[in-house]
């Protein structure tokens, strides 16, 4: 293969699991986290394993500058990326009124601003080179209000949108943009959100980051615009389009609330 994927958050979860799948097809890899050393010891595993060539920085992504930073250094290394998988973001549980702002401001900025501006920074590269494929990690949150996890059900939505739309305006440039739709994930994300007990959760089968990442990883080599990973979540995603938007609200929180 010989492709460059870019692949923020990919010290754990789904990024780990995309990072070895492209590995594993000969890629070279650019492993972007908070966390360097998670990214020195995967570097290590997939070099070792696969014979491939893996570049690491260590960034905070929630820092505004970050992904220029990022772009800057690549350019300096001379390091083309082919592929960017924007993976990284977070969420959290809590009604809004009650939520430390400096969380939500980071969670936009991590699953928003950070995820545009990559985007924005790589696509003209992309476009000139008349090859390129982006992956842009959304959810089956993107397709309805979550009360309770309003903003991280909202930046997702934005991530869907925003992804459909590039999309379009770039048919016939030989550039892809993918949007994921994952449902519940067993990755650090429950966690992190404090969602470990709630219904969405809680007794139910989960989807394990490699399943997803080996489902999505074609999808974004295939060029699909909007792919959900499994079936119920795929009725669920579309069937919220024929319901009342107050009732497409009350189930969200439903399923949210702890059990």
């Amino acid at each position: 293969m010989n492709k460059t994927a870019l692949i923020t958050g990919a010290s754990g979860g789904l990024g780990k699991e995309f990072a070895r799948i492209h590995a594993s097809k000969g890629g070279n890899l650019v492993l972007v986290a908070r966390s360097a050393d998670k990214l020195e010891a995967l570097k290590f595993e997939l070099e070792k394993q696969y014979g491939v060539s893996a570049y690491v920085i260590g960034k905070d992504l929630s820092d505004q500058y970050a992904p220029k930073a990022v772009y800057d250094e690549l350019k300096a290394k001379q390091i083309q990326v082919d592929y960017l998988i924007n993976n990284a973001g977070f969420g959290d549980f809590g009604l809004f009124a009650e939520t430390e702002w400096e969380k939500q401001l980071d969670m936009i900025n991590v699953n928003v601003t950070c995820l545009t501006y990559m985007t924005r920074l790589f696509l003209p590269d992309m476009i000139k080179n008349k090859a390129g494929k982006i992956l842009n990690i959304a959810s089956t949150a993107a397709f309805q209000p979550g009360p309770t996890m309003s903003v991280y059900f909202a930046t997702k939505a934005y991530v869907l949108s925003f992804s459909e739309a590039i999309a379009n305006e770039l048919k016939g440039t030989g550039v892809t943009v993918t949007a994921l739709c994952p449902g519940a994930t067993e990755t650090g994300f429950k966690a992190a959100a404090a969602l470990d007990n709630s219904n969405l959760f809680k007794g139910n089968q989960i989807a394990t980051s490699k399943e997803v990442a080996e489902f999505g990883y074609p999808k974004m080599m295939e060029g699909k615009t909007v792919v959900i990973h499994g079936a119920m979540n795929n009725l669920m995603a579309q069937s919220v389009r024929f319901a009342p938007r107050n009732m497409v609200t009350a189930i969200a929180r439903m399923k949210l609330k702890e059990k």
